[in-house]
């Protein structure tokens, strides 16, 4: 019943109050970066389902920066061969990343001006948000993280943020925010860590938490997915290691806010940066 109450309404959307149907909302591409790890491809496609189920109106689609297919350029050149692809609206591209950086910055960018016909606007990325927050605080619940800490407790947690890591200083900026917002959560410190391209790692972080007398240290895998970087992150884990996001409800929730940001804004170019 809630299925076909969905489809209904997601239908019934489609029609004006003097019954002419509405122009179909522009596609979302969802961009991954890829991973060898066949994990990551089932846990994006997992999420996928979850977006559609949130708002099945909405045609989606993905594309991979590397190393798994579809290449989101492989994407974009499809849609841009459909009729009305490359439209007034165009497609929405919105990155499956946790913060600015190359990939947002230049990569995505460029593989949408290099379809010809496709107009594309681009969604911030993920983070920082506190949707975000809350599935990293659900995945170190799941782990073990206690819920009803005594104030000794507390004093003596702390988290480390197991991130990929950047050499884009606003990379680390968002990566930052976030762990603020988390340690706000939580009422502990959390420290953010990286497993490649920045300082410091997870195991110099759990050192600088322990010289605080922070003896109950986890660590929050800032991933969307699993793979290598969280697998690495995980292993250095002093009590209890999160799983990474993956594909909880608040990821679905987050796309489509980044989506619907993109719609809101007014294109003036043939690809647009959403504000963050």
């Amino acid at each position: 019943m809630n299925a076909i109450t969905s489809q209904l309404g997601s239908q019934l959307s489609l029609v004006s109050l003097n019954g002419a149907r509405r122009p179909a909302p522009p596609p979302l591409v969802l961009v991954a970066h890829g991973s060898r790890d066949p994990r990551a491809l089932s846990t994006v496609r997992t999420l996928i389902e979850r977006v559609r189920e949130l708002r099945p109106h909405l045609s989606v689609h993905l594309g991979h920066i590397e190393l798994n297919e579809p290449l989101l350029a492989d994407t974009l050149a499809s849609l841009a061969a459909e009729d009305g692809a490359g439209g007034a609206d165009g497609a929405v591209l919105v990155p499956l990343l946790l913060s600015r950086g190359y990939h947002v910055k230049r990569d995505i960018p460029a593989a949408a001006a290099a379809v010809p016909g496709l107009r594309a606007r681009i969604a911030a990325p993920l983070g920082p948000h506190p949707l975000l927050v809350e599935t990293l605080y659900a995945r170190l619940v799941e782990a073990g993280w206690r819920t009803g800490m005594s104030d000794a407790a507390r004093r003596a947690g702390g988290v480390v943020l197991a991130a990929a890591g950047s050499r884009d200083p606003e990379s680390i900026i968002d990566t930052r925010r976030t762990a603020q917002l988390l340690a706000e959560r939580l009422g502990v410190p959390v420290v953010p860590a990286y497993a490649s391209a920045a300082a410091p790692t997870v195991a110099a972080a759990v050192r600088a938490l322990a010289a605080r007398g922070r003896h109950r240290i986890a660590v929050a895998s800032y991933f969307t997915a699993p793979g290598r970087f969280a697998t690495e992150c995980a292993a250095a884990a002093p009590w209890i290691a999160a799983a990474p996001l993956g594909a909880h409800a608040a990821m679905a929730r987050l796309i489509l806010h980044r989506y619907d940001q993109a719609v809101a804004t007014p294109a003036t170019t043939e690809q647009t940066l959403a504000a963050v």
